[in-house]
């Protein structure tokens, strides 16, 4: 490990982090400390963590807000993607690695600075994300992992927090994991790492338990071009607004909680918790709308693109070549996905109940079963014999063995 300078911390204003930005000029001799803490739509007042930056001996705190930048270059595709890790998780979390990890290499360039420190463990999926984003961005750049290298654990933090001053947090007793964005929300640790233990209703603030829920059901229309999500309810929103007007009333409809047992990238097995009204909501309709205006032969294909895309945001890939080909590909499958999707949150699900689209491959003419279809029935017994010519064959050949 070469000396490092300066770094840049990724920073989050809490307990661990607060110990790095003291630790690391301890271990290394000195070095300058710059934090960098983004706004992606966690729902907190971050200048806290500014002035708690400096007030720990930063000679830079930087708190800027990618809500925007997040939106639209990464949860639109996600969408498109239908993105779901192992049908279940929608990605939050790893999506948001990446372009926190563009961010602090561009400040890392423009503060002189030689290293970027993270605040995550040996267990987890996050240091893949960061270290190999970070190194696909520039490979000359030196990372530090202090809560790898340290082992660090909870009780010692705050050993070390008091003995170097450093500010505990007013929820230091708290007994979950918590990490959140404008996507979604996660949750482990404490009784949750028990695969058996039923989550208390009290870990959850994007939505509520499902029978907590209105027993009046919400219908929510939403509007796709190309596969974007551009309006709810017939009025224009931009990614953002789609997102927070939907987390907030499929979240009152308790849609979103995710209960499941993971496989993560290091081989660890996980029981995580997530929150995500709004991803689990549009990806719904998305996928359905997809399907809809979408040849048997693209419904049969995409879903295993999907899996893949999927696969390789959570396993740190963002910047991987193949990543870019999938993504040209599910952009392309996305063309004639435009029209709009009928909702209904009720009780903890999102079901699809109504869908129109101008580019929709179904007609009713042919489909119907009242009089007056248009649908030549005797074309289906030259189509029968065809297509199981060659099983009729094999069968017949069995009798050859």
């Amino acid at each position: 490990m070469v000396q490092p300078k300066r770094v840049v911390l990724l920073y989050s204003g809490g307990l661990d982090t607060s110990c790095m930005l003291k630790w690391i000029p301890q271990k290394y001799d000195g070095c300058e400390m710059v934090t960098l803490t983004l706004d992606m739509g966690q729902g907190e007042d971050l200048e806290f963590a500014k002035q708690k930056a400096l007030d720990l001996g930063a000679i830079e705190a930087h708190v800027i807000d990618v809500r925007e930048e997040f939106a639209n270059r990464f949860l639109i595709p996600a969408v498109q993607a239908n993105a779901l890790y192992q049908q279940q998780y929608p990605l939050a979390t790893a999506l948001a690695r990446y372009l926190i990890a563009e961010v602090a290499v561009d400040l890392a360039h423009r503060t002189g600075s030689d290293t970027i420190a993270h605040g995550c463990t040996g267990k987890g999926n996050d240091q893949v994300r960061f270290e190999v984003g970070i190194r696909s961005l520039d490979p000359d750049m030196n990372i530090i992992a202090p809560i790898r290298e340290w082992d660090l654990m909870r009780d010692d933090a705050i050993i070390y927090a008091k003995e170097n001053d450093i500010p505990l947090p007013d929820q230091l007793n708290k007994d979950y994991s918590v990490d959140a964005n404008l996507w979604g929300r996660s949750i482990e640790s404490g009784v949750l790492e028990d695969p058996n233990h039923e989550p208390p209703s009290d870990i959850y603030t994007m939505a509520q338990p499902p029978e907590q829920a209105p027993d009046q059901a919400d219908y929510v229309t939403i509007t796709f071009e190309k596969g974007v999500p551009t309006a709810v309810d017939q009025q224009p929103m931009s990614m953002i607004q789609i997102v927070e007007t939907l987390n907030e009333r499929a979240g009152k409809a308790g849609v979103g909680i995710i209960d499941m047992v993971e496989d993560r990238v290091v081989g660890l097995k996980s029981r995580e918790i997530y929150e995500a009204p709004a991803a689990v909501t549009l990806i719904t309709a998305h996928r359905d709308l997809e399907r809809f205006t979408s040849t048997i032969h693209q419904n049969e294909f995409k879903p295993m693109i999907d899996q893949r895309w999927g696969e390789l945001i959570y396993k740190g890939l963002w910047f991987d070549p193949l990543r870019e080909s999938l993504q040209a590909f599910v952009e392309t499958a996305n063309e004639r996905v435009t029209g709009t999707v009928k909702v209904k949150l009720y009780k903890g699900h999102a079901q699809v109940v109504g869908r129109e689209s101008e580019f929709g491959i179904y007609d009713e003419n042919l489909i119907t079963y009242q009089s007056g279809h248009t649908f030549n029935q005797e074309d289906a017994v030259g189509f029968i014999q065809l297509w199981g010519l060659s099983t009729v064959i094999a069968q017949k050949s069995k009798e050859k063995v």
